[in-house]
Order: structure tokens, then sequence, then C-alpha cells
């Protein structure tokens, strides 16, 4: 595992143990109604347009894009609706992402798109701190624990979207109940990207969705950069595509967004 992820990995731990232990999470739930994620990929297929999740993604490991508070992580939420996303994903981890859980707050509270929260989840007291309609969920990070977050996330009513790497991963998703699984086309060894991981691993899931009458949404994540790159992964049999770079680096989002979300064909 790179030096950088394993960094994210210790401080996460001790902002765990700084949450201390969360039993009920009634509160959370009071009022909550979730937004259906998987409706809306569908919707967007149907409607010809490519299911772009957009991230609000202030930075990434070695790289800053911009300094994003709750103002500003509701206004960029609202040009990605506006462009015509699916969903709009939220880094929440503080440390090397700079994100917040007040910029998740926000964005959910400024769209009406389902809304993913992106951090690195290793405890279950980390699924009572917000509301979120999808959570990610590692495999690589969660090994044998990812099973039982899996079922904690949909118990709750939240959409686990489960992040592979690998096919070693990919098993490990496959015997859990999500219903939402990741390619990530970012090496945890390297940080390298190779939109080849989406080739290798999506048509594993789709062969296996045959053989065992199940149904699970490929979402390809990291490293697309153009039109381009969202049409090979879809060829490939991803469903949706998660982009934060390429749209934390434009000028525009709205205008970047609306390009990925019209650009790739379905037809």
């Amino acid at each position: 595992m790179h030096a950088s992820i394993l960094h994210i990995l210790n401080t996460t731990k001790t902002r765990v143990q700084a949450l201390g232990p969360q039993t009920s999470s009634e509160s959370q739930e009071m009022g909550f109604e979730k937004r259906d994620f998987i409706s809306a990929v569908a919707d967007a297929k149907a409607d010809g347009r490519v299911p772009v999740i957009a991230e609000v993604k202030p930075a990434s490991p070695g790289r800053t894009f911009r300094d994003i508070s709750p103002a500003t992580a509701a206004e960029l939420a609202w040009e990605m609706e506006e462009a015509g996303a699916v969903a709009v994903s939220v880094l929440t981890e503080p440390g090397v992402f700079r994100g917040s859980l007040e910029n998740l707050d926000s964005v959910r509270n400024k769209v009406c798109l389902p809304v993913l929260r992106k951090d690195f989840i290793i405890d279950r007291v980390q699924l009572e701190e917000a509301q979120s309609d999808l959570v990610l969920l590692i495999a690589g990070i969660l090994e044998e624990e990812l099973g039982d977050l899996v079922e904690l996330a949909l118990k709750k009513g939240v959409e686990p979207l489960v992040e592979v790497h690998n096919r070693k991963e990919l098993d490990l998703a496959l015997e859990t109940d999500t219903r939402v699984i990741g390619i990530n086309n970012r090496d945890f060894e390297t940080l390298e990207i190779n939109l080849g991981t989406t080739e290798e691993l999506a048509p594993i899931i789709r062969e296996c969705d045959l053989d065992h009458g199940t149904r699970h949404l490929i979402i390809s994540e990291s490293g697309m950069n153009s039109v381009l790159d969202v049409r090979r992964v879809i060829q490939a049999g991803a469903d949706a595509v998660l982009i934060g770079s390429a749209l934390m680096e434009n000028a525009s989002v709205f205008d970047k967004t609306k390009e990925f979300v019209q650009g790739a064909g379905w037809r």
C-alpha cells in the first residue's frame, strides 16, 4: 500500500478514536429520505446521457486543486447538478484530500441529487457521523470487515459503493450484498492510473451477474480526463463514471461536467 494511503489510514484511526462510541443513529435517520442512485443511473442511460458522478474534490495526494468552503462546495454541486450529473461525490477526508463533513452537509442541503460520502471508512461509528445517500467502502482496506459494513450501511438506508482495485478485492466485493461496485483505475501501491483495470474487471462482474442472476452497477473511477476515456470504460462495461480531478482543474465545472454527460453517446 502506498505511503500516502498508509498515512491517511493512520490519521483516520486518530479521527475515529476521537469520535468515541456511538450506539444509536436514530437522530441521524429522523427525517432522512434516501435519494435513489440506482434509479438516477437508469434514468440517465434511458435519456442517452452518460451517468456522471461529479466530485467536489479540494485535493488529492500530492496536488491541491482549490480550497473549498461549505458555501463553495454547495455552489460547485449546484453547477454539477445543472450540467446533468447523476450524483455528487464529496470528499470528507480532512488531511490529504482537504475535505470536510461540513462540505458534505452543505452539498446535500443544496442539491436534489444523491450524494456520495467519499472517505476512508474503517469503523462503524463513521456511518453515524453524517447523512449521505451513498458511502464509499474500500475493499482493500476493510478486507474481512467489508461484509459487515456493507450490511450496516444497507440497514441504515445508505447505498454502499464498494471500491476495488484488483481481482482479489473484486472477489471480496462480490461476496457481499452490495449493489454498486466501483472499479478504481488508480493502483493502491503505485498510485499510477490504468483504465485497463476497468476493462479487466468489469466483464468479470457481468459474468458473475449472469451466472448468479444478480445485477451490479459498475462505476469506473479515476483517470478519466477526456470524453474518449469515458467512452472506453463504458464500452468495457461501466454503467457510470466518477470524475473529480478533470472537473476541478477546469475553469468551468458546469461546462466540463456537461461535456462528459453529453459526450460519450450511449446510442
